[in-house]
């Protein structure tokens, strides 16, 4: 079972036309200044098949101050071909046919491509000169809300997913980070299958990967809802959340068993960056594929929302919240409603677990479990209890890790978000839209 994923990724790299991706043509490009004179101009054409099957051509023109414009090339060799996990790593560079020297070339990436506190600028960025011009807090307040996106999608989904089953069970299910990561591996065996089957456009295999996900992750949670759930559905919130503890670490080997520990990851697909707007030197950037998997997931999350309050399901959702007994007397079944409950927040987990996967590149078996403990917080920070509260909730804890990220130290962010969720259950236990006295739904 381990062994599939390996095959099936084997197999999709028979049918990719696409060797290099834009972050290995991205760091190429990046080497072009060191071989040129400085404030010439340059001006990079599409990159093509080099001499070797690991080697990234990439021809340019040169115009120094004023002269006729000559053209070069650069050769970048990288260690790794297609997706293979070190295909991004350069391992040498020759300009116009000339390999560098060794040692000149370490020197070259170790202090100049590899510096992270001023990286290298690249030159088919386009001209920044034709940028709206911003103030520099604003242009960095920019950026910082644009990568902020993704995360606040991902929140906000996985934090309605508590949302859902606790407000009609007053229930916390531990497990639902789990489900992101099933559904990150479901999305990576999707693409595979549909690049083996030569559909390989990039655009389809997010279209495949989110639909598999998706059913994925509801399958399973209708199988959680039916042999988990309902057996503890007179048992107290302490046994619930025993069981979902261990629902959790049972997935988590699950996936283990089944991808094995390696990543499995996504190849980059529509990462180009796109320059916005600039402040000095400075360029604000974003990439379609980070701008519109953050569109897919709002956009899902505001769905979720609208369902709870317009629809006829989202009446029998509240109903069942409120009083389950006189919603019963009703003709409201409270038992299909959860069902449905838990297979909604699911594959809502899916969806986020591809977005995860697309974006970061992949999720290892076990990183779902960080990342449902701070949708917990960000689900109880919004009011656990209610769905929009709760998304709400996840675009505040992505606000608050890109100000912290911004602002302080990287390694103390997530100590900083558990500690918010103590201050909230301190200070409020039931959130922006729960209730604010110390007295919180029994859990």
């Amino acid at each position: 079972m381990r062994l599939l994923p390996p095959i099936l990724l084997a197999l999709a790299l028979a049918s990719c036309g696409e060797r290099f991706d834009t972050d290995q043509q991205r760091l190429c490009r990046q080497a072009i200044l060191p071989f040129n004179p400085p404030g010439a101009r340059i001006v990079v054409e599409p990159p093509q098949a080099g001499p070797s099957a690991n080697t990234l051509r990439i021809p340019y023109l040169i115009e120094r101050w004023g002269g006729t414009p000559q053209r070069r090339v650069i050769d970048c060799l990288f260690a790794g071909e297609g997706r293979s996990l070190r295909r991004g790593e350069l391992i040498g560079v020759a300009s116009d046919g000339q390999p560098m020297p060794d040692a000149s070339f370490y020197l070259m990436r170790r202090f100049y491509l590899e510096n992270r506190e001023e990286p290298p600028p690249d030159p088919g960025a386009g001209r920044p000169e034709i940028l709206p011009e911003l103030p520099p807090h604003l242009a960095y307040g920019l950026q910082q809300g644009l990568a902020a996106l993704p995360s606040a999608a991902i929140y906000a989904l996985l934090a309605c997913s508590y949302a859902l089953v606790y407000g009609l069970t007053g229930r916390i299910i531990l497990s639902f980070g789990e489900f992101a990561a099933l559904g990150a591996l479901a999305s990576v065996v999707a693409v595979a299958l549909i690049l083996s089957l030569a559909v390989s456009t990039p655009a389809s295999g997010l279209i495949v990967a989110f639909g598999v996900a998706v059913l994925v992750c509801a399958l399973h949670g209708f199988a959680m809802s039916r042999f988990v759930l309902r057996p503890l559905g007179r048992a107290s919130g302490q046994q619930v959340l025993i069981a979902t503890i261990g629902l959790a670490i049972a997935l988590s080997e699950y996936l283990r068993l089944a991808q094995g520990p390696d990543l499995r990851w996504l190849p980059p697909v529509f990462n180009q960056p796109w320059a916005l707007a600039r402040a000095d030197s400075f360029i604000v950037t974003a990439t379609p594929l980070g701008l519109a998997l953050a569109a897919i997931g709002l956009t899902a999350t505001l769905a979720i929302v609208l369902l709870i309050k317009r629809s006829p399901y989202g009446r029998a959702w509240r109903a069942v919240s409120d009083d389950a007994s006189t919603a019963a007397l009703f003709g409201v079944d409270a038992r299909a409603v959860l069902d449905k409950a838990v297979i909604l927040a699911c594959a809502a987990c899916g969806v986020a677990g591809v977005i995860v996967t697309a974006i970061y590149g992949g999720m290892g078996f076990a990183g779902g479990f960080s990342l449902g403990l701070k949708a917990l917080v960000a689900a109880v920070l919004g009011g656990i209890g209610s769905v929009s509260g709760a998304a709400l909730g996840g675009l505040c804890i992505a606000l608050f890790e890109v100000l912290w990220s911004s602002t302080m130290p990287l390694e103390q962010r997530d100590i900083a978000v558990y500690a918010l969720l103590a201050a909230v259950l301190v200070l409020r236990p039931g959130g922006f839209f729960g209730d604010g006295a110390l007295a919180p739904r029994q859990v």
